[in-house]
């Protein structure tokens, strides 16, 4: 093994650049540097790697199993260096070659290998559970596309392909020795107390590993990434009688597999490779983690003791009846141990309150890809209904198979990811089986990893923090609250509101760069970037801003103050309603942007394709943090967290974990608005909500007749008559509702915003306040009450 802590950095990047890559300094293209910066940075984390896995097969301890259709890892390069502390010394390496740090760093692709905060949270806890030192695996599909990249014409979204493959990946180890065929459809076999499933279709499952390191690289674990495979992928036969097509197809065929994150389920096609890419995901996960356990263990009846799955989701539910089914049918237990087993190894954690985001499917689409699952999947259902037999919520019914209900029955403990959704839960989508078992669901807060959402994304602000405090609070986030004494200091005060200024002449200076938006950084940067989506009501964020305009118009001498709005988001390629809203923010920004009268009192910027790369421009500039959706529908959040840790104040509802951070921030430093999820529940049940708030509010309905006439469309008056009938309407979402109590909080922050110490103060105890809301705290949790795992670091 190459010690590669006493080589230094340079001489490594140098190595690497004419050994790996064949290049000398003279040659070498910003890729090649890029590429042996991260390979000298990998060196590095492959002995940590090493190390970990060693002890934990010397110890035999529990390991973790993280199984989730989304990883969105982002950049790869700045974590490790982060989490290394090789931040200066690669700086100057690369200034000794007359590289350009920075320029190096973004060269790296946007691995955009999940949708948003579900994946996101994923990644944090890997490296969490890194920074901890607990052994685990996170496992999950290599998508060659991954989410798509977003682009505007005409104010519409346009989707195209994600090509973060086309450079090369320098963070994986592809291991072509990890195969497991995965099989659909077929028929199934039983013979007396035998039985057997027999595909009809299969696919290989290859393995593609990624060391994630943590703080300090004291640990390193895994992300195992799963890609299609043919098994007899060229079909000679064919291609030469010439029928190239069919000689490739079956490659074609595996590939697609693992080509997209989340196709098209509009369609029934669409459906069945979303279904596959479930099951290709928790199949070929769960013989990996038999494989190893067997290697080192062999009695199956440990395997609770020994291994801990987590279900991110309802996406790797089939995981239940898949172990059930290998238990069983292949190794010969009976079907009740089987049960037992699995369910004493799998836990859930639940990310909706939406029941139609817990998903379901069809029974003849179940039946016809996976029919031995099926069979158990009623088998276990028949099961729990014996044994509760008033019991009413069944896994499959309507003819579709509930993956909600499964995974709960089939785990140990179900979690929710805020206090409130937790509450919510037990009394929404899983009150009856959380009647029949009171003691499966728990709460574990989310978090988000200080490492890059703050010492990575924020370096100004960082610095300041360990300069005041020292650093233990990167892995000790609850150490910020030592900053509180300083923010009574207007020195010191002064500094935190330098920097923030700081971030935002930097995201201002990008945005007209790359983009063209020129915006003044003294104005307040106020931000919501999440998923679209109706309950996160980005169109009510649209509405009061086109009702602010026409205030401003009608007074334009008054004393306003200067806001830019920015949004950012992905709707999904199907979900029309979201694209709409997509389309009224751009028609809205191009309308009010070109106001002579208004323009230097608000501007609106969508800036395209959201990634993880651009939220860590965006997050350390913001001002003010937008979570406005309708109480009791967002589980947790975690931008909003991201957010309050970088010094913006929210304006928010209570809501996921808004509830938590106003506890922790003070209420004095959020500002409040909205209706309460159970106020949300009885405003629903009155008889033309909507357009009361509507008659109620004259800015209001000012601001709809304008988008009903075609203020913002003129080409085309009627392109948001969809939006505004759905608002006079149903309006299931209350933005109607909620609308005259957020026009209130946004005049509020207007003041607040005046008052240039005051908000300096609010926005510094936000950040001192918010150390609860590490991942690290979240997997400790994790770790302490769901999965009984320890922290090798600490033995």
């Amino acid at each position: 093994m190459i010690h590669t802590k006493t080589t230094p950095l340079r001489d490594s990047i140098l190595r690497h650049l004419t050994y790996s890559f064949g290049k000398d300094p003279e040659h070498a293209i910003l890729e090649d540097w890029r590429m042996a910066l991260s390979f000298a940075v990998r060196d590095r984390i492959v002995d940590a790697w090493f190390k970990a896995t060693q002890k934990t097969y010397e110890t035999g301890a529990k390991r973790v199993y993280y199984l989730s259709m989304e990883f969105l890892i982002g950049r790869l390069l700045e974590d490790g260096i982060v989490n290394l502390e090789l931040v200066d010394e690669a700086k100057s390496a690369l200034a000794e070659y007359g590289k350009d740090y920075h320029e190096v760093l973004n060269d790296e692709p946007d691995a955009a290998l999940g949708n948003g905060g579900l994946g996101r949270l994923a990644a944090c806890f890997l490296e969490s559970l890194s920074t901890i030192g607990c052994p685990a695996h996170g496992y999950g599909i290599r998508y060659e596309h991954g989410l798509f990249r977003q682009s505007f014409v005409d104010g519409r979204q346009v989707e195209m392909p994600e090509h973060w493959l086309e450079q090369r990946h320098a963070w994986e180890f592809e291991r072509p020795e990890v195969r497991y065929r995965i099989g659909f459809g077929g028929h199934v076999d039983t013979r007396g107390e035998t039985v057997r499933w027999y595909p009809s279709e299969e696919v290989e499952a290859e393995a593609y590993d990624t060391p994630v390191v943590g703080w300090k690289g004291r640990w390193a674990n895994t992300l195992r990434l799963w890609s299609g495979r043919a098994i007899h992928p060229f079909d000679l036969d064919a291609f030469n009688h010439g029928d190239y097509t069919r000689a490739a197809a079956p490659e074609a065929l595996a590939r697609t597999i693992s080509r997209v994150l989340y196709p098209d389920d509009t369609t029934e096609q669409g459906k069945e490779l979303r279904l596959k890419q479930e099951y290709f995901l928790t199949g070929a996960a769960l013989r990996d983690i038999l494989r190893r356990f067997n290697n080192q263990f062999g009695d199956l009846r440990r395997l609770p003791e020994k291994v801990s799955i987590q279900l991110n989701d309802t996406h790797p539910a089939i995981a239940g009846p898949e172990l059930v089914r290998i238990l069983h049918d292949e190794r010969g237990l009976s079907f009740q141990e089987s049960v037992e087993i699995a369910r004493g190894t799998l836990s859930y954690t639940n990310h909706t309150l939406l029941p139609e985001a817990l998903e379901t499917w069809g029974e003849g689409l179940f039946g016809k890809l996976l029919p031995r699952h099926l069979q158990i999947v009623d088998q276990i259902d028949h099961e729990h209904a014996k044994n509760f037999p008033k019991r009413t919520q069944s896994m499959r019914s309507d003819n579709l198979v509930k993956m909600g209900p499964l995974s709960f029955v089939m785990a140990h403990h179900v979690n929710g990811v805020s206090a409130l959704h937790t509450e919510l839960m037990k009394t929404t989508v899983f009150e009856e089986l959380h009647n029949l078992h009171p003691e499966r669901i728990v709460n574990q807060t989310n978090g988000v990893t200080p490492r890059r959402w703050l010492l990575a994304c924020n370096p100004r602000l960082a610095g300041l923090i360990t300069s005041s405090i020292g650093e233990d609070w990167v892995d000790d986030l609850g150490q910020l609250s030592k900053l509180e004494p300083f923010v009574e200091d207007a020195g010191w005060l002064d500094k935190y509101s330098t920097i923030k200024r700081s971030n935002k002449v930097e995201l201002s200076n990008w945005m007209s760069s790359a983009h063209g938006i020129h915006a003044d950084p003294d104005m307040l940067f106020d931000v919501q970037i999440k998923r679209l989506h109706e309950y996160k009501r980005q169109h009510l964020n649209i509405l009061e801003t086109i009702a602010h305009w026409l205030e401003i118009r009608d007074n334009p001498n008054a004393d306003w103050t200067p806001r830019l709005k920015l949004f950012a988001g992905k709707a999904a390629p199907g979900y029309f309603f979201a694209k709409d809203i997509i389309r009224l923010i751009n028609d809205a920004a191009a309308v009010i942007n070109s106001d002579p009268m208004t323009s230097k009192f608000l501007k609106i910027a969508f800036l395209p394709n959201y990634n993880v790369t651009l939220a860590e421009r965006l997050v350390p500039a913001a001002d003010l943090s937008e979570q406005i959706s309708t109480a009791g529908k967002e589980a947790s959040g975690t931008g909003n967290m991201k957010f309050a840790l970088n010094g913006a104040p929210t304006v928010g509802t209570l809501d996921g974990a808004n509830v938590e951070i106003r506890e922790h921030v003070g209420a004095e430093n959020f500002f409040l608005f909205g209706m309460t999820a159970e106020q949300v529940m009885e405003r629903r049940t009155t008889e033309a909500h909507a357009r009361k708030a509507i008659e109620a509010d004259p800015r209001l309905k000012r601001a709809l007749d304008e988008i009903r006439a075609g203020r913002f469309s003129p080409s085309e008056p009627g392109r948001y008559e969809g939006i505004v009938s759905n608002l006079e309407g149903a309006d299931y979402f209350l933005v109607c509702s909620d609308f005259t109590d957020y026009w209130r909080a946004q005049r509020e922050v207007d003041a607040s915003f005046k008052d240039t110490l005051g908000w300096a103060r609010m926005a510094a105890l936000n950040t001192a306040r918010s150390g609860w809301f590490s991942s690290d705290r979240t997997i400790r949790g994790y770790m302490n009450d769901i999965w009984k795992a320890e922290s090798l670091l600490e033995k």
